[in-house]
């Protein structure tokens, strides 16, 4: 553990030292700042409300997005691998939903919806295609010999459900999630960029492009990097804590 943190700390290391020596040999703020620069603007926004407003709200359009595609993902898995005919109409609609490019799916969306929903229904249909392709998948594998035992001690459907297809499915369920999770998170923020909603995270880094605020640019994708760092390791504890209480 100590040697991997020391290997961690000496990759960013690393990389902020390439950063700064850019920075100097370009000795342009506009172009590219430098990460004092950065950590100083990054200091001035954090210390700010609206900051930690933009954040919040980013993330709940996010996360909404996130849940709704997942919910549709499982459900939409259920019905095409119990029926045919739900295979044959569904499973089209959803290789063309993940073929579509998300500036997209942003332009198209921003004519059916208000603004401050883009971001969550195009977090959801970017998300909906991996959980549906994970679980459809996972109940595909399920083993035909404990089914075949579900049906000689005479289980019932939920309890063949929650005794032998939940155990099949989750492992396939929670890698999907965590795929999604970094599908959503940055689909969201493009939309964001593309129909600029009052408080986001993607419309602070679209104005700060439009105007030039490069060390502002810079600030908020670090943020955005964080964020997705720290909202990656969280869903994997919390996927890894779900898989130890259905163990014990």
């Amino acid at each position: 553990m100590r040697d991997k943190t020391i290997r961690v700390l000496a990759a960013l290391l690393f990389w902020l030292a390439v950063w700064a020596f850019a920075a100097w040999r370009v000795n342009a703020e506009f172009l590219l700042p430098g990460p004092r620069k950065v950590a100083e603007t990054l200091a001035a926004l954090g210390a700010t409300a609206s900051f930690w407003q933009t954040i919040l709200a980013s993330l709940l359009r996010i996360f909404a997005g996130m849940l709704l595609g997942t919910l549709l993902g499982a459900l939409l898995a259920v019905l095409t691998t119990a029926w045919d005919w739900a295979d044959a109409i569904l499973t089209p609609a959803i290789r063309v939903i993940r073929a579509i490019p998300v500036a997209s799916f942003s332009l198209l969306v921003l004519l059916w919806v208000y603004t401050n929903r883009v971001p969550v229904v195009v977090s959801a249909l970017m998300v909906l295609p991996v959980v549906w392709g994970n679980v459809s998948q996972g109940i595909r594998q399920t083993d035909p010999l404990l089914l075949e035992a579900a049906k000689v001690y005479r289980f019932g459907r939920w309890k063949t459900v929650k005794l032998v297809y939940i155990p099949s499915v989750l492992p396939y369920f929670a890698s999907g999630c965590h795929t999604a999770l970094g599908l959503a998170w940055k689909a969201g923020v493009a939309a964001e960029v593309l129909c600029i909603p009052k408080q986001a995270i993607g419309t602070q880094v679209y104005y700060s492009k439009y105007y030039l605020e490069t060390p502002e640019l810079f600030a908020w994708t670090l943020v955005v990097l964080a964020l997705s760092f720290l909202m990656e390791r969280g869903l994997a504890a919390l996927l890894l804590r779900l898989k130890g209480g259905d163990k014990g």
